[in-house]
């Protein structure tokens, strides 16, 4: 995150950045000999009417609207008044219904900025947290859906006593390990999610023994570029799970993955036997909890900055996803 994002997200920063702004346009609005002290004596008593509107009156809004209003109008009043009174102390002015008229106006505005920006406030805070549930929630379930789809390999070569079964458990291993203690950050480097998917290929490798031809080819990844977890291995997952067999040729798996900059454009293939009988939205509706879950995460992590195409021609599974870091 940058200084910039955190000084934005920051509300002292925020307090003090509205503050200012009102402070420069009370220099304005006022008619005083001495325009600074006037400004800045209203500032100090303007502040507790907005709070005493955000904390207390606001929670009406949506309740009890006359009551809000009645609130919200008396709450203006009393400290209109006591604004222009402390005004005519402390800097020896007459009681004039203009300086009245013009302070309430300014109360009345500024109360209804800061109600603004509070409702705004609570309700990004409201959807991000939203947000952030269902991201934790997407994430539980991916790791379990990959586990499933493990142990069913590991169980197949038990049944027929392969002697491959102790490396796979190892990569197995390695495997577990990122996907339980890597993927709690939202993001993670682009290297190693990258070793995530080479692991897992490797891992299909021995399983299949070489009878499927597998190519996963990729550009230069700059370390510094970032990741959701687990994103395209539900891809690899499903080009796996979804492979057809061949009668006269080999099967296979390919992958791509550029990195142009900041696009980076993942390219997965998977063959499929011509005979079988596929409904066109097979792998976009049935395709299990993994690819619904990463859509919804590509939603809610990278909006309008990626773009996910799923198709089916005569003899394979294409996968295109780009994606804007």
């Amino acid at each position: 995150m940058s200084k910039l994002v955190t000084l934005i997200d920051n509300k002292i920063a925020q307090n003090l950045f509205i503050w200012l702004c009102l402070f420069f346009i009370l220099l304005g609005a006022l008619e005083s000999e001495n325009v600074f002290s006037a400004a800045f004596f209203v500032i100090l008593l303007i502040s507790p009417a907005i709070y005493v509107n955000n904390l207390f009156i606001l929670s009406y809004l949506k309740r009890k609207k006359l009551t809000f209003f009645l609130l919200f109008l008396s709450n203006t009043l009393i400290f209109t008044s006591i604004c222009v009174f402390f005004l005519k102390i402390s800097l020896g002015q007459s009681f004039e219904w203009k300086s009245f008229y013009n302070l309430f106006g300014i109360m009345i505005l500024t109360l209804t900025f800061g109600s603004a920006i509070k409702i705004s406030r609570d309700s990004f805070k409201r959807r991000n947290q939203e947000r952030e549930a269902e991201l934790k929630l997407l994430k539980d379930q991916l790791n379990p859906h990959f586990l499933f789809n493990t142990l069913n390999n590991l169980y197949g070569l038990s049944v027929i006593k392969s002697d491959n079964l102790p490396n796979l458990m190892l990569k197995l291993s390695d495997l577990l390990r990122y996907s339980l203690y890597e993927t709690k950050s939202e993001f993670v480097s682009l290297e190693k999610e990258i070793q995530y998917i080479e692991n897992y290929i490797a891992l299909e490798r021995i399983r299949l023994e070489n009878s499927v031809e597998i190519n996963f080819n990729k550009s230069e990844i700059l370390s510094s570029k970032m990741i959701a977890p687990m994103l395209l291995i539900v891809f690899v997952e499903n080009a796996f799970k979804h492979l057809g067999v061949k009668q006269y040729k080999k099967c296979g798996v390919y992958i791509d993955l550029i990195l142009d900059q900041e696009k980076l454009v993942f390219k997965c293939v998977n063959t499929r036997d011509k005979k079988e009988i596929v409904d066109q939205n097979f792998k976009t509706e049935k395709g299990g909890i993994g690819l619904k879950n990463v859509k919804k995460r590509l939603d809610l992590l990278y909006p309008e900055t990626h773009r996910l195409q799923i198709k089916i021609d005569n003899e394979n599974y294409i996968v295109e996803l780009t994606i804007n870091l």
